[in-house]
């Protein structure tokens, strides 16, 4: 996920700064030695020396306030999943502006440093959380995130007022000749997400049985039955908001529900023997009948088209 967010960066920084027309002039590398040596032969995107941003992971933090015990549960195929909480975590970047021009008594770079270090604060600070179809939608031309954060929201605080701590330090490790240099310090939250575990199989029958006391002949089973109605699509898809039918084998009706957004429905209280379910949608009309037993020996009730 950490990569995605160093894309996204890219991305925004890219499409928001005028004067950054290439994408070398976005870096993730240490500002060090290295990096100095860089700096005079990173171009803009007309080849010309360019201007160019570091941004430098330098620490990363648990989000404990955003820390959350709740699991989620998603339905695939006759299977229930379980998808652990994601841990939130605070990537903490320090952003540097560097200029390719050499320093001489006729010309002072720092000023287009701060110019972009500028531009650069700006643009983070137009956002509270950072949105990756609204961002890359702004690529010329416009397109689409990677799956694994179109649904995603990166929260975002500019300039913490406590700083970073170990600014000196920081710029100490980056070798003994290195100046110091002002940084826009941003952390940015990301979720650590796990893969899905199978919880087990989607319970689709449970039964309630009542009796008076001491009376077994008044006993009275009654169930609850659950299925999906799927279209006629190779694979077959889940038909969402369709309309499910209980009927009896003369064809007349008892129970009349709607299905969720899943394609998912729940009938309550059915009794025992022989029954007929039937589903209805737009545009696909009416699906065959379907003959079952409750409780059904297969647990499977699905209506298909």
């Amino acid at each position: 996920m950490i990569d995605h967010l160093d894309t996204l960066l890219h991305r925004l920084f890219r499409n928001s700064i005028a004067e950054l027309t290439a994408d070398a002039q976005v870096r993730f590398q240490p500002p060090d030695e290295d990096w100095r040596a860089l700096v005079p032969g990173i171009t803009d995107g007309a080849g010309n020396p360019g201007n160019s941003l570091n941004v430098y992971l330098i620490d990363l933090r648990e989000n404990r306030k955003l820390r959350t015990n709740e699991r989620e549960r998603m339905v695939q195929g006759a299977d229930i999943f379980e998808v652990p909480p994601a841990r939130r975590v605070d990537c903490h970047y320090l952003i540097s502006a560097w200029s390719p021009v050499t320093v001489s008594i006729a010309i002072d770079p720092t000023i287009d440093e701060h110019a972009l270090l500028a531009e650069a604060a700006r643009v983070l600070g137009a956002h509270d959380e950072l949105d990756p179809v609204a961002i890359y939608a702004l690529s010329n031309p416009p397109q689409s995130p990677p799956p694994a954060i179109a649904e995603e929201r990166f929260p975002l605080t500019l300039l913490p007022v406590e700083g970073f701590p170990k600014y000196a330090e920081f710029w100490g490790t980056m070798g003994d000749k290195n100046r110091w240099k002002p940084c826009i310090y941003s952390v940015i939250t990301v979720a650590l997400k796990e893969q899905p575990l199978r919880a087990g199989p989607m319970v689709t029958t449970t039964f309630t049985r009542t009796l008076v006391r001491d009376n077994p002949a008044t006993g009275n089973t009654r169930f609850h039955i659950g299925g999906t109605v799927y279209d006629s699509a190779v694979p077959p898809q889940p038909v969402p908001l369709a309309w499910v039918e209980l009927l009896t084998p003369a064809n007349l009706r008892v129970t009349f529900i709607r299905a969720d957004a899943q394609g998912r429905f729940v009938l309550a209280d059915v009794a025992a023997g022989a029954w007929q379910l039937r589903a209805s949608a737009v545009p696909l009309g009416v699906s065959p009948l379907r003959a079952i037993a409750v409780p059904e020996p297969t647990g499977n009730y699905d209506i298909p088209f």
